[in-house]
């Protein structure tokens, strides 16, 4: 009888040690479980931040420069806007706002290419007459995608203006 519950009992731990070495061997094997990932991402809520930038700018077509006196070219935007008591001068409410985002508030038309003013008077590129972009002073192709920052002078010239010229309608942006 002894014999039988010896037996009995070797036959079980080797069960056991068979069934380890098993349970072993899959998990050691197995693939990892693959997580389904879904392709659409969570959606966000973007917050802009409020702020009190201010900067100046100044549009000079053929050597004149334009101003923005007329009431149609003012306060049309809660994020970045002119007022009529210094037309010359962007207020920036939303940080992030570019030139363009300014421009586009405006009753005017402005690309990389052509400038339509408020009364509809188209100036485009020629071989002779070209549009040109000045950010703090540097020569900016790109201007219109800048964002908007504190202090920030800004020029679109179109014309046949040289250095000199260009340099007197610069320094206009930095008078009082």
């Amino acid at each position: 009888m002894k014999r039988t519950y010896g037996l009995i009992a070797a036959g079980f731990l080797i069960a056991i040690v068979l069934l380890l070495i098993k349970v072993f061997y899959i998990n050691q094997t197995a693939e990892p479980a693959k997580i389904s990932v879904s392709q659409t991402p969570a959606p966000t809520l973007k917050v802009e931040k409020s702020v009190d930038y201010k900067a100046k700018f100044a549009i000079y077509i053929n050597g004149t420069k334009r101003i923005f006196t007329n009431s149609m070219y003012h306060n049309l935007s809660k994020d970045v806007y002119i007022e009529a008591s210094d037309p010359s001068m962007v207020h920036v409410k939303k940080d992030g706002k570019t030139w363009m985002d300014f421009f586009m508030t405006l009753p005017m038309k402005l690309d990389k290419d052509c400038i339509i003013t408020g009364t509809k008077e188209t100036f485009c590129m020629t071989k002779n007459s070209t549009l040109k972009f000045y950010l703090n002073d540097v020569k900016n192709d790109k201007l219109l995608f800048e964002k908007i920052k504190d202090n920030d002078l800004a020029l679109i010239s179109y014309g046949t203006e040289n250095e000199t010229q260009l340099k007197s309608q610069l320094n206009s942006l930095k008078k009082p």
